[in-house]
């Protein structure tokens, strides 16, 4: 597996996680703190977030098929762009675990 691979979702992960976070707390100063500017500023992410979600999935599951995850697994990683800061969390366990996978097939510079 090329670590291109492993980058391009981590990207993808930061910026769902981000997006996400972003949305959540546009949601609570619009609905708990009734802000005026909020209305506009969740439509805004909540759009950005749904289409970038979709790059996420496509990423998080070629990732998954190069990888050679169960299907389990495979699940838990892409619903992790659903929930609040677990893209954070997941993403660095992905990462750790598939660096060395990466390290192990990388081509030895004479």
């Amino acid at each position: 597996m090329k670590k291109s691979v492993l980058t391009r979702y981590r990207i993808m992960a930061y910026v769902t996680g981000v997006l996400l976070v972003a949305l959540t707390f546009g949601m609570i100063g619009k609905y708990a703190l009734d802000m005026g500017g909020a209305a506009d500023f969740t439509q805004v992410v909540s759009i950005a977030h749904g289409w970038l979600y979709v790059v996420y999935l496509i990423f998080a599951f070629d990732l998954g098929s190069k990888a050679k995850w169960p299907v389990k697994k495979q699940l838990w990683v892409l619903l992790a762009g659903t929930v609040p800061t677990a893209a954070f969390f997941v993403e660095r366990k992905v990462s750790r675990e598939l660096e060395v996978k990466v390290a192990d097939e990388a081509p030895a510079v004479a």
